[in-house]
Protein backbone atom coordinates (compact mmCIF):
# COMPACT_ATOMS: atom_id res chain seq x y z
CA UNK A 1 0.00 0.00 0.00
CA UNK A 2 1.26 3.45 -0.95
CA UNK A 3 -0.02 7.02 -0.85
CA UNK A 4 -1.85 7.69 -4.11
CA UNK A 5 -2.73 11.36 -3.59
CA UNK A 6 -3.72 13.87 -0.93
CA UNK A 7 -7.03 15.76 -1.19
CA UNK A 8 -7.32 19.14 0.54
CA UNK A 9 -10.39 21.18 1.35
CA UNK A 10 -9.58 24.77 0.32
CA UNK A 11 -11.73 27.89 0.64
CA UNK A 12 -10.39 29.34 -2.62
CA UNK A 13 -9.01 26.52 -4.78
CA UNK A 14 -7.69 28.74 -7.63
CA UNK A 15 -5.80 30.95 -5.20
CA UNK A 16 -4.30 27.99 -3.32
CA UNK A 17 -3.36 26.28 -6.57
CA UNK A 18 -1.47 29.40 -7.61
CA UNK A 19 0.27 29.53 -4.22
CA UNK A 20 1.52 25.95 -4.58
CA UNK A 21 2.80 26.75 -8.06
CA UNK A 22 4.39 30.09 -7.25
CA UNK A 23 5.65 29.52 -3.70
CA UNK A 24 6.43 25.79 -3.61
CA UNK A 25 7.31 25.28 -7.28
CA UNK A 26 4.67 22.61 -7.87
CA UNK A 27 3.39 22.13 -11.41
CA UNK A 28 -0.15 23.07 -12.43
CA UNK A 29 -1.54 19.86 -13.92
CA UNK A 30 -5.26 20.45 -14.37
CA UNK A 31 -8.29 22.41 -13.29
CA UNK A 32 -11.92 21.31 -13.24
CA UNK A 33 -15.26 22.72 -12.21
CA UNK A 34 -18.51 20.84 -11.82
CA UNK A 35 -21.83 22.21 -10.59
CA UNK A 36 -20.92 21.43 -6.99
CA UNK A 37 -17.11 21.48 -6.65
CA UNK A 38 -14.07 23.15 -8.20
CA UNK A 39 -10.76 21.30 -8.05
CA UNK A 40 -7.16 22.00 -8.97
CA UNK A 41 -4.44 19.38 -9.38
CA UNK A 42 -0.79 20.22 -8.63
CA UNK A 43 2.17 17.87 -8.50
CA UNK A 44 5.89 17.65 -7.86
CA UNK A 45 7.51 14.40 -8.93
CA UNK A 46 5.26 11.59 -7.60
CA UNK A 47 3.50 13.91 -5.11
CA UNK A 48 -0.07 14.63 -6.28
CA UNK A 49 -2.29 17.11 -4.43
CA UNK A 50 -5.95 17.81 -5.18
CA UNK A 51 -7.31 21.17 -3.99
CA UNK A 52 -11.11 21.32 -3.81
CA UNK A 53 -13.60 24.03 -2.89
CA UNK A 54 -17.25 22.98 -2.43
CA UNK A 55 -19.66 25.27 -4.29
CA UNK A 56 -22.99 23.87 -3.07
CA UNK A 57 -24.28 21.66 -0.23
CA UNK A 58 -24.43 18.82 -2.77
CA UNK A 59 -20.63 18.71 -2.99
CA UNK A 60 -19.23 15.48 -1.46
CA UNK A 61 -16.89 17.68 0.59
CA UNK A 62 -19.49 20.15 1.91
CA UNK A 63 -19.88 18.49 5.32
CA UNK A 64 -16.12 18.52 5.90
CA UNK A 65 -15.91 22.20 4.92
CA UNK A 66 -18.75 23.07 7.29
CA UNK A 67 -16.95 21.51 10.27
CA UNK A 68 -13.27 22.18 9.61
CA UNK A 69 -10.87 24.86 8.35
CA UNK A 70 -8.81 24.21 5.20
CA UNK A 71 -6.72 21.07 5.46
CA UNK A 72 -6.46 17.43 4.45
CA UNK A 73 -9.87 15.77 4.13
CA UNK A 74 -8.81 12.58 2.30
CA UNK A 75 -5.53 10.66 2.33
CA UNK A 76 -5.80 8.24 -0.59
CA UNK A 77 -4.10 4.83 -0.39
CA UNK A 78 -3.10 2.90 -3.51
CA UNK A 79 -3.80 -0.81 -3.10
CA UNK A 80 -3.15 -3.91 -5.21
CA UNK A 81 -6.46 -5.59 -4.39
CA UNK A 82 -9.37 -3.21 -3.81
CA UNK A 83 -11.91 -5.89 -2.92
CA UNK A 84 -9.55 -7.43 -0.38
CA UNK A 85 -8.79 -4.05 1.16
CA UNK A 86 -12.51 -3.23 1.47
CA UNK A 87 -13.28 -6.63 3.01
CA UNK A 88 -10.56 -6.13 5.62
CA UNK A 89 -11.81 -2.64 6.51
CA UNK A 90 -15.43 -3.80 6.82
CA UNK A 91 -14.43 -6.79 8.97
CA UNK A 92 -12.67 -4.36 11.32
CA UNK A 93 -15.80 -2.24 11.61
CA UNK A 94 -14.77 0.59 9.28
CA UNK A 95 -17.55 2.49 7.53
CA UNK A 96 -17.59 2.49 3.72
CA UNK A 97 -18.46 6.06 2.70
CA UNK A 98 -18.52 5.42 -1.06
CA UNK A 99 -18.95 1.88 -2.43
CA UNK A 100 -16.59 0.41 -5.00
CA UNK A 101 -16.72 1.91 -8.48
CA UNK A 102 -14.57 1.53 -11.56
CA UNK A 103 -13.79 3.08 -14.92
CA UNK A 104 -11.73 1.84 -17.85
CA UNK A 105 -10.49 3.11 -21.17
CA UNK A 106 -7.92 1.92 -23.72
CA UNK A 107 -5.06 3.08 -21.46
CA UNK A 108 -6.02 1.29 -18.27
CA UNK A 109 -8.49 0.77 -15.47
CA UNK A 110 -9.23 2.49 -12.20
CA UNK A 111 -11.19 1.07 -9.25
CA UNK A 112 -11.86 2.87 -5.99
CA UNK A 113 -13.90 3.11 -2.81
CA UNK A 114 -13.82 5.57 0.09
CA UNK A 115 -13.54 4.41 3.69
CA UNK A 116 -13.78 6.38 6.93
CA UNK A 117 -10.53 7.19 8.69
CA UNK A 118 -10.14 8.66 12.16
CA UNK A 119 -12.42 11.59 12.95
CA UNK A 120 -13.57 13.34 9.77
CA UNK A 121 -10.61 12.08 7.75
CA UNK A 122 -11.38 9.62 4.96
CA UNK A 123 -9.23 7.27 2.90
CA UNK A 124 -9.96 6.63 -0.76
CA UNK A 125 -8.64 3.18 -1.67
CA UNK A 126 -7.44 3.20 -5.28
CA UNK A 127 -6.46 0.26 -7.48
CA UNK A 128 -4.76 1.27 -10.74
CA UNK A 129 -4.04 -0.92 -13.77
CA UNK A 130 -2.26 0.33 -16.85
CA UNK A 131 -1.84 4.04 -17.52
CA UNK A 132 -4.21 5.99 -15.31
CA UNK A 133 -2.26 9.20 -14.76
CA UNK A 134 -4.52 12.18 -14.22
CA UNK A 135 -7.56 10.14 -13.20
CA UNK A 136 -8.85 10.71 -9.70
CA UNK A 137 -11.94 9.10 -8.15
CA UNK A 138 -13.42 12.16 -6.49
CA UNK A 139 -13.55 13.95 -9.84
CA UNK A 140 -15.53 11.22 -11.56
CA UNK A 141 -14.27 9.47 -14.69
CA UNK A 142 -11.67 12.10 -15.43
CA UNK A 143 -9.05 11.80 -18.14
CA UNK A 144 -6.18 14.23 -18.51
CA UNK A 145 -3.96 14.07 -21.59
CA UNK A 146 -1.58 17.02 -21.58
CA UNK A 147 -3.81 20.09 -21.99
CA UNK A 148 -6.89 18.14 -23.05
CA UNK A 149 -9.47 17.22 -20.43
CA UNK A 150 -12.54 15.10 -21.10
CA UNK A 151 -15.08 14.15 -18.47
CA UNK A 152 -18.77 13.42 -18.20
CA UNK A 153 -18.77 14.90 -14.70
CA UNK A 154 -16.46 17.90 -14.86
CA UNK A 155 -15.15 20.33 -17.43
CA UNK A 156 -11.89 22.30 -17.59
CA UNK A 157 -11.87 25.94 -16.60
CA UNK A 158 -9.58 28.08 -18.73
CA UNK A 159 -7.63 30.64 -16.71
CA UNK A 160 -7.31 34.12 -18.13
CA UNK A 161 -3.79 35.03 -19.21
CA UNK A 162 -3.41 37.79 -16.63
CA UNK A 163 -4.20 35.35 -13.80
CA UNK A 164 -1.87 32.62 -15.00
CA UNK A 165 1.02 31.73 -12.70
CA UNK A 166 4.01 30.27 -14.49
CA UNK A 167 5.23 26.98 -13.05
CA UNK A 168 8.89 27.72 -12.78
CA UNK A 169 9.54 31.47 -13.05
CA UNK A 170 12.64 30.46 -14.99
CA UNK A 171 13.60 27.68 -12.54
CA UNK A 172 13.40 23.96 -13.20
CA UNK A 173 10.77 22.06 -11.16
CA UNK A 174 12.07 20.64 -7.89
CA UNK A 175 10.59 17.17 -8.51
CA UNK A 176 10.26 15.95 -4.96
CA UNK A 177 11.06 12.28 -4.32
CA UNK A 178 7.73 11.58 -2.64
CA UNK A 179 5.81 11.79 0.62
CA UNK A 180 8.02 10.52 3.43
CA UNK A 181 5.36 10.35 6.15
CA UNK A 182 2.06 11.87 7.26
CA UNK A 183 1.28 12.85 10.87
CA UNK A 184 -2.20 12.53 12.40
CA UNK A 185 -3.21 14.37 15.59
CA UNK A 186 -5.95 12.84 17.75
CA UNK A 187 -7.71 13.89 20.95
CA UNK A 188 -6.33 13.09 24.39
CA UNK A 189 -7.09 9.49 25.29
CA UNK A 190 -7.68 8.41 21.68
CA UNK A 191 -4.15 7.40 20.69
CA UNK A 192 -4.51 3.73 21.53
CA UNK A 193 -7.91 3.42 19.83
CA UNK A 194 -6.71 5.25 16.70
CA UNK A 195 -3.65 3.01 16.38
CA UNK A 196 -5.82 -0.07 16.85
CA UNK A 197 -8.23 1.18 14.16
CA UNK A 198 -5.48 1.64 11.55
CA UNK A 199 -3.91 -1.70 12.43
CA UNK A 200 -7.14 -3.66 12.02
CA UNK A 201 -8.73 -1.69 9.17
CA UNK A 202 -5.71 -1.09 6.92
CA UNK A 203 -2.96 -3.45 8.08
CA UNK A 204 -0.57 -0.97 9.68
CA UNK A 205 1.94 -2.17 12.26
CA UNK A 206 3.36 -0.38 15.29
CA UNK A 207 6.94 0.80 15.25
CA UNK A 208 8.62 3.11 17.76
CA UNK A 209 6.84 5.42 20.20
CA UNK A 210 7.91 8.72 21.74
CA UNK A 211 7.09 11.02 24.63
CA UNK A 212 8.04 14.70 24.41
CA UNK A 213 7.71 17.07 27.36
CA UNK A 214 8.63 20.67 28.07
CA UNK A 215 7.97 22.74 31.17
CA UNK A 216 4.74 23.86 29.52
CA UNK A 217 3.26 20.93 27.58
CA UNK A 218 3.97 17.69 25.72
CA UNK A 219 2.77 14.87 23.49
CA UNK A 220 2.68 11.10 23.08
CA UNK A 221 3.44 9.72 19.62
CA UNK A 222 3.11 6.23 18.12
CA UNK A 223 4.57 5.52 14.68
CA UNK A 224 2.64 3.18 12.39
CA UNK A 225 4.13 1.69 9.23
CA UNK A 226 2.59 -0.43 6.50
CA UNK A 227 4.50 -3.66 5.80
CA UNK A 228 3.28 -3.85 2.22
CA UNK A 229 4.44 -0.44 1.07
CA UNK A 230 6.03 2.83 2.01
CA UNK A 231 3.43 4.54 4.22
CA UNK A 232 4.54 5.79 7.63
CA UNK A 233 1.85 7.30 9.85
CA UNK A 234 2.91 8.77 13.22
CA UNK A 235 -0.12 9.51 15.43
CA UNK A 236 0.09 12.14 18.20
CA UNK A 237 -2.07 12.95 21.20
CA UNK A 238 -1.62 15.89 23.63
CA UNK A 239 -0.53 15.47 27.24
CA UNK A 240 -1.95 18.79 28.50
CA UNK A 241 -4.67 21.31 27.73
CA UNK A 242 -2.14 23.90 26.55
CA UNK A 243 -0.19 21.54 24.29
CA UNK A 244 0.41 22.61 20.70
CA UNK A 245 -1.38 19.39 19.73
CA UNK A 246 -4.41 20.54 21.73
CA UNK A 247 -4.23 23.93 19.98
CA UNK A 248 -4.32 22.12 16.64
CA UNK A 249 -7.33 20.05 17.70
CA UNK A 250 -9.25 23.12 18.84
CA UNK A 251 -8.44 25.16 15.72
CA UNK A 252 -9.07 22.20 13.41
CA UNK A 253 -12.41 21.24 14.90
CA UNK A 254 -11.11 17.85 16.02
CA UNK A 255 -8.62 15.22 14.88
CA UNK A 256 -6.84 15.64 11.57
CA UNK A 257 -3.63 15.61 9.56
CA UNK A 258 -1.12 17.93 11.22
CA UNK A 259 1.61 17.80 8.60
CA UNK A 260 2.98 16.00 5.56
CA UNK A 261 6.71 15.39 5.16
CA UNK A 262 7.95 15.97 1.59
CA UNK A 263 11.15 14.12 0.75
CA UNK A 264 13.97 15.55 -1.36
CA UNK A 265 17.62 14.75 -1.99
CA UNK A 266 18.53 18.46 -2.15
CA UNK A 267 17.15 19.94 1.05
CA UNK A 268 19.38 23.02 1.32
CA UNK A 269 18.57 24.01 -2.27
CA UNK A 270 14.88 23.23 -1.80
CA UNK A 271 14.50 25.33 1.35
CA UNK A 272 16.51 28.21 -0.14
CA UNK A 273 14.23 28.23 -3.18
CA UNK A 274 11.05 28.08 -1.11
CA UNK A 275 12.29 30.93 1.09
CA UNK A 276 12.98 33.07 -1.99
CA UNK A 277 9.44 32.38 -3.12
CA UNK A 278 7.92 33.50 0.18
CA UNK A 279 7.43 30.28 2.18
CA UNK A 280 7.85 30.86 5.94
CA UNK A 281 9.61 28.35 8.20
CA UNK A 282 9.96 27.78 11.94
CA UNK A 283 12.68 29.76 13.68
CA UNK A 284 15.63 27.69 14.88
CA UNK A 285 17.72 29.52 17.51
CA UNK A 286 21.42 30.01 16.83
CA UNK A 287 22.21 28.08 20.01
CA UNK A 288 20.97 24.89 18.28
CA UNK A 289 24.00 24.97 15.98
CA UNK A 290 26.56 25.66 18.72
CA UNK A 291 28.91 22.67 18.71
CA UNK A 292 26.68 20.71 16.30
CA UNK A 293 29.45 20.14 13.74
CA UNK A 294 31.77 18.89 16.48
CA UNK A 295 29.20 16.41 17.82
CA UNK A 296 28.10 15.14 14.41
CA UNK A 297 29.77 11.82 13.40
CA UNK A 298 29.61 12.74 9.70
CA UNK A 299 32.25 15.15 8.45
CA UNK A 300 30.81 18.01 6.40
CA UNK A 301 32.54 21.08 5.01
CA UNK A 302 32.36 24.39 6.83
CA UNK A 303 30.47 25.76 3.84
CA UNK A 304 27.84 23.00 4.12
CA UNK A 305 27.36 23.63 7.84
CA UNK A 306 26.95 27.33 7.11
CA UNK A 307 24.28 26.60 4.50
CA UNK A 308 22.45 24.24 6.87
CA UNK A 309 22.37 26.90 9.59
CA UNK A 310 21.40 29.66 7.15
CA UNK A 311 18.34 27.70 6.05
CA UNK A 312 17.31 26.71 9.59
CA UNK A 313 17.72 22.98 8.98
CA UNK A 314 17.75 20.48 11.85
CA UNK A 315 20.28 17.60 11.78
CA UNK A 316 20.02 14.16 13.38
CA UNK A 317 21.85 10.82 13.27
CA UNK A 318 21.10 7.34 14.64
CA UNK A 319 24.40 6.58 16.41
CA UNK A 320 28.00 7.69 16.60
CA UNK A 321 29.11 5.03 14.08
CA UNK A 322 26.60 6.14 11.46
CA UNK A 323 27.59 7.86 8.22
CA UNK A 324 23.96 8.83 7.50
CA UNK A 325 22.23 12.09 8.43
CA UNK A 326 18.59 13.06 8.63
CA UNK A 327 18.04 16.69 7.62
CA UNK A 328 14.66 18.33 8.18
CA UNK A 329 12.79 21.56 8.73
CA UNK A 330 9.18 22.68 8.95
CA UNK A 331 7.08 25.43 7.43
CA UNK A 332 4.85 27.71 9.42
CA UNK A 333 1.14 26.77 9.11
CA UNK A 334 0.18 27.41 5.48
CA UNK A 335 -3.45 28.40 6.12
CA UNK A 336 -4.91 31.18 8.28
CA UNK A 337 -5.20 28.99 11.40
CA UNK A 338 -2.36 27.23 13.26
CA UNK A 339 -3.20 23.83 11.84
CA UNK A 340 -1.61 22.19 8.79
CA UNK A 341 2.05 22.64 7.82
CA UNK A 342 4.68 20.88 5.70
CA UNK A 343 7.92 19.22 6.70
CA UNK A 344 10.81 18.96 4.25
CA UNK A 345 13.18 16.05 4.81
CA UNK A 346 16.35 14.59 3.30
CA UNK A 347 17.62 11.15 4.25
CA UNK A 348 21.31 11.63 3.48
CA UNK A 349 22.95 8.25 2.84
CA UNK A 350 19.70 6.47 3.68
CA UNK A 351 19.19 7.80 7.20
CA UNK A 352 16.34 6.16 9.12
CA UNK A 353 13.97 7.45 11.77
CA UNK A 354 12.06 10.70 12.13
CA UNK A 355 14.68 12.99 13.63
CA UNK A 356 14.15 11.77 17.19
CA UNK A 357 17.12 13.82 18.34
CA UNK A 358 15.35 16.91 17.03
CA UNK A 359 11.94 16.24 18.56
CA UNK A 360 12.62 18.37 21.62
CA UNK A 361 14.05 21.26 19.58
CA UNK A 362 11.16 21.05 17.11
CA UNK A 363 8.51 20.88 19.82
CA UNK A 364 10.03 23.88 21.58
CA UNK A 365 10.22 25.86 18.30
CA UNK A 366 6.54 25.23 17.57
CA UNK A 367 5.70 26.02 21.20
CA UNK A 368 7.47 29.40 20.88
CA UNK A 369 5.34 30.18 17.84
CA UNK A 370 2.24 29.13 19.79
CA UNK A 371 3.16 31.52 22.62
CA UNK A 372 3.72 34.35 20.12
CA UNK A 373 0.25 33.78 18.65
CA UNK A 374 -1.33 34.01 22.10
CA UNK A 375 0.17 37.43 22.87
CA UNK A 376 -2.17 40.41 22.38
CA UNK A 377 -1.49 42.71 19.44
Amino acid sequence: MHIDHVHFYIKDAPRSRDWFVKAMNFQDRGWWRSRHTQTGWVSSGPVNLLLSSPLTPESPWFDFARSHPPGVMDLAFRVDDLEGAIDRAIAAGAQVLEPARQSRDDRGGLKWARVAGWGSLSHTLVERRGRTEGRFPQLGELNVDRDRVASAFAKPVQRSQENRVEDGDGEDPLNLLGIDHVVLNVKSGELEAACDYYQKSFGFERQQSFTIRTGRSGLYSQVLVHPGGQIELPINEPTSDNSQIQEFLECNGGSGIQHIALRTDRLVETIARWRRRGVSFIDVPATYYAGLARRCPVELSEETWGAIAAQGILVDWQDEASDALLLQTFTQPIFDRPTFFFEAIERYRGALGFGEGNFQALFEAIERAQIERSRPG
